[in-house]
């Protein structure tokens, strides 16, 4: 039978999302008289008690629609308690504030308690009725036990929440991992941004499992960049690198090489693969002329390993090869490079009697500090050995951050006597002649150059005791140059509690190598 329109609970009188009136002329408050009128409002004259309200939706075990319709509550997500949710909900374009709402809201707050048996009867009617109700009336009625305080995993909440997940939509099964063999594991792990940075015996698994057409050139390039990026000096990886350039050499083009050459020379490991050299050599007479960058790049390589092939020399310093790279985008990079092997032929090749770059090409090789450093100087022993140094020794018998020609830095540069007396820096030339001369030094200028050399944590493979190729080669070059070298160890410096004790150790330090001053220093 057809229900009345007026009567409470009918459809009809659902408040629908947007809906401010009821019917075209109709005022909005004239719209709200015909509605349910709330079911506890306080203690105003005329509210029902919350007993009362009880007995009002047990009243309804006649219809399940009458009992969505007196459950009526605006959509709203599950578990939303919280006032900001439930209190003063009003309907759009403002108007009374909808009455079942703050009804059971409040229904806890009353004095008058709440009958058990009541409560049960409620919980059956619920139970018996909610396979017919919709998704956002059992939403409700999750609500209102929450309020009325039903266990959670009684059967009143136990028969909603088996209708609510009811009505869902099934979930598609989850894939099933696809499985992986050696290679393909070795790629997806080293391709994942998460992968843990020190993951040597996974790699080195992952690689024992790999069948030999599973190591392609992309998956051992991601090999070689992780070593190289996390300064992992691990040789049963390095050696498997060198041992597929040598076994893929006929299929790798230069860009290809200098990527897997990269972490030899950055993490300082000479290969023990025989035919690694060789294989070098035949991959730059060949590619030499195509790849112009690529070819710097590995010679740089060699270059921290000290195995600077002589043929592939003759041809980055030819004319037509310096020609070619003035107009190319990577022009200055490709001439600090060459200014750097010329500087490794000057001071390391004396057999070579190959071209060599042209003094108007010759740039400075490291022109800033470089990047680990900038990005590392807050974690870095420099400012406190530049105090110790000032308090030891004065400001004016050291100077801090030099770059001594042809372009490498210095942490600290300290200008000393034949006698051993520390000597004011600004008196003297800081600076050794380079090319270095071949004679001996005039006894006019007899003073000697010590450099302190912070060897930083960051400037070692992660072992802690190889230096990175980049660091080996500048150490090499200075002492090649004439510079007498005093290393600090970032152990050594760790284990310094405060400046007096940092004071002390450097004491020793320069005491070490005969080094005076004060008043009977000079």
């Amino acid at each position: 039978m057809r229900r009345p329109r007026g009567e409470p609970g009918s459809r009809a009188q659902r408040p629908t999302e947007g809906a401010t009136c009821a019917g075209p002329g109709e005022s909005c408050e004239k719209a709200w008289a015909g509605r349910p009128k709330p079911l506890v409002q306080g203690h105003a004259a005329g509210s029902p008690a919350p007993n009362s309200m009880l007995r009002v939706l047990l009243s309804a075990q006649a219809s399940s629609a009458r009992l969505s319709g007196l459950l009526l509550l605006p959509p709203v997500q599950p578990c939303c308690l919280g006032p900001s949710k439930w209190g003063d909900h009003r309907p759009p374009g403002g108007g009374p504030p909808a009455g079942p709402v703050k009804g059971l809201q409040r229904l806890l707050e009353q004095p008058p308690p709440v009958e058990q048996a009541t409560l049960q009867d409620l919980s059956q009617l619920i139970i018996r009725n909610c396979p017919s109700f919709d998704i956002n009336t059992i939403h409700v009625c999750l609500h209102l036990a929450a309020l009325l305080g039903f266990p959670s995993d009684g059967p009143l909440m136990c028969a909603l929440e088996q209708e609510r997940r009811f009505r869902l939509p099934p979930k598609p099964p989850p894939p099933l991992p696809p499985i992986l063999r050696g290679g393909q594991r070795l790629e997806a792990a080293l391709s994942c941004p998460r992968f843990q940075r020190r993951p040597q015996q996974h790699l080195i698994r992952s690689l024992a499992e790999a069948r030999p057409e599973e190591l392609t050139p992309h998956v051992m390039v991601l090999l070689a960049q992780h070593l190289a990026r996390h300064r992992l000096r691990e040789p049963q990886l390095l050696e498997a690198i060198a041992h597929f350039l040598v076994v893929q050499e006929a299929q790798l083009n230069s860009k290809v090489v200098q990527k897997l050459v990269l972490p030899f020379g950055r993490l300082n490991y000479v290969p023990l693969e025989q035919q690694f050299m060789p294989c070098l050599e035949r991959i730059l007479a060949r590619e030499a002329g195509v790849a112009p960058l690529a070819t710097v790049n590995i010679l740089m390589s060699l270059c921290q390993l000290r195995c600077l092939p002589f043929r592939a020399l003759h041809f980055v310093f030819s004319p037509g090869f310096i020609n070619h790279v003035s107009g190319t985008p990577h022009a200055l990079i490709v001439r600090r490079y060459l200014s750097l092997l010329d500087t490794a032929v000057e001071l390391e090749l004396p057999g070579y009697r190959g071209a060599r770059l042209p003094r108007r090409q010759q740039v400075p090789i490291f022109p800033q500090p470089l990047i680990t450093d900038r990005a590392r100087c807050k974690y870095s022993h420099k400012d406190i050995v530049a105090e110790g140094l000032r308090q030891l020794l004065g400001e004016e018998k050291y100077r801090q951050d030099l770059t001594v020609p042809p372009g490498y830095s210095t942490d600290f540069l300290l200008c000393v006597s034949s006698c051993g007396s520390v000597l004011p820096v600004r008196a003297q030339d800081p600076f050794l002649p380079y090319p270095p001369r071949s004679c001996p030094r005039a006894t006019r200028d007899p003073a000697q150059r010590v450099v302190l050399m912070l060897r930083e944590r960051w400037h070692f493979c992660r072992d802690g005791r190889v230096l990175l190729g980049s660091r080996a080669l500048r150490e090499r070059h200075l002492g090649l140059m004439g510079y007498q070298l005093l290393p600090l160890p970032f152990e050594e410096l760790e284990s310094q509690r405060g400046l007096p004790q940092l004071k002390s150790y450097l004491r020793q330090k320069l005491q070490a190598l005969g080094l005076r001053w004060g008043p009977e220093g000079g």
